[in-house]
């Protein structure tokens, strides 16, 4: 077969699409309620879905597609288990590029499930994140939406992502890191440095997202505490200064081509008055009427220009593709301090980064469409 008739045979069908979601973080039901947003509003008129969710211990297995399987439910919170039908990745079975995905059930014949043209990969935190599944992704020459390697590792690590915004001229409040070696050797010293940034504080895992072993911290008496909390996630540990300011998000987007990231308007999280201090967990995924996004966000034009553009030279300043959600604090004086990137945002109908789109003129639905067209269009290896 040449190679003009296997273009032409791609392009006369649908694409494949795999969506991956679940994973081995403490983030799995969350990645499970993103993949039901995305499960529901995905166009498969135009697109071959193939429904694939990590168990906790890492087992790849064939899932339903059916939304409902994997929303949140009153307090249930969605999670993948482990079935006979184990999904694995092979060679394609006629030799040409790329792989098909194979199903392995004891006592029977691996059966192919066809090649993939991308992956959707919707896991938040580590082992999925953090750029080690995008290596995965990457030794099987296999086209995926999102960030790469490197670009997700950084977005995952606190630490790093405040090295790399500082080198790139953003602005980034005050911290202390602790390691592991550090709070095992000197946790009385540890606490000293974190003290000395003043209080309120935020104690933070390095490399968990959705809120995960986050405490506000008011006094020293209640650092020891904030530290064993976050290092139930991460033996590494970021505490931040808290900082005085309005909560500013923006949705970034790569460009098509070489074009500049697309910037969406900015959104403002406002907490309503009830049982959180602040954007916790609970006021994320649970508690529906817990926060308020105002989008556009009601700022003066020229910060609203000036947030738009450092969304974008963040995202590119760690190499980002696909999409990400940048944050900010706008301080009383005018300053936009960043706190944070986040390469893989949550992504259900009523989460920031799809509602800051929505309300820049780019659907739930289209924005699916536009993400797996932006990893189709990109080649793999080294870009």
């Amino acid at each position: 077969m040449t190679t003009e008739t296997t273009e032409t045979s791609a392009l006369s069908r649908k694409p494949r699409v795999l969506v991956l979601f679940g994973g081995r973080s403490s983030e799995h039901a969350v990645s499970c309620v993103t993949a039901a947003g995305v499960l529901e509003a995905i166009d498969r008129t135009r697109y071959d879905v193939v429904p694939v969710g990590i168990t906790k211990s890492g087992q790849w297995s064939l899932v339903s597609g059916d939304p409902s399987a994997w929303s949140l439910r009153s307090d249930v919170l969605p999670e993948v288990t482990a079935t006979e039908q184990a999904v694995v990745m092979g060679t394609a079975a006629d030799g040409g590029e790329g792989q098909e995905l194979l199903v392995a059930a004891p006592g029977s014949v691996p059966r192919s499930l066809g090649g993939v043209d991308v992956v959707l990969p919707l896991l938040h935190g580590p082992f999925g994140e953090d750029g080690t599944l995008q290596g995965m992704l990457e030794l099987a020459d296999m086209r995926y939406v999102g960030a790469g390697v490197l670009a997700s590792a950084v977005g995952m690590d606190k630490h790093y992502m405040k090295v790399v915004f500082a080198a790139a001229g953003l602005e980034v409040g005050p911290y202390e890191v602790v390691t592991d070696r550090q709070w095992r050797t000197d946790a009385e010293g540890s606490m000293l440095r974190a003290a000395a940034l003043g209080f309120p504080l935020f104690v933070k895992p390095a490399r968990a997202g959705s809120s995960m072993g986050i405490s506000r911290v008011e006094d020293a008496e209640g650092i020891l505490a904030a530290v064993e909390a976050a290092r139930a996630h991460d033996p590494k540990v970021v505490i931040e200064a808290g900082i005085v300011g309005r909560e500013i998000e923006v949705a970034v987007l790569q460009g098509r081509g070489l074009d500049a990231p697309r910037t969406s308007l900015p959104g403002e999280i406002a907490i309503q008055p009830g049982d959180h201090a602040w954007y916790d967990f609970e006021a994320k995924y649970v508690d529906g009427a817990a926060a308020e996004l105002s989008c556009p966000a009601d700022l003066p034009q020229d910060v609203i220009d000036r947030v738009r553009d450092l969304a974008g030279r963040a995202f590119d300043a760690i190499g980002g593709e696909g999409l990400s959600r940048v944050d900010f604090f706008y301080t009383p004086d005018g300053r936009l301090v960043i706190n944070e990137i986040n390469t893989m945002p949550g992504f259900t109908p009523i989460s920031m980064y799809p509602q800051m789109w929505a309300k820049s003129g780019l659907g739930y639905t289209e924005l699916i469409d536009e993400l797996i067209g932006l990893a189709l269009e990109r080649g793999t290896g080294l870009r």
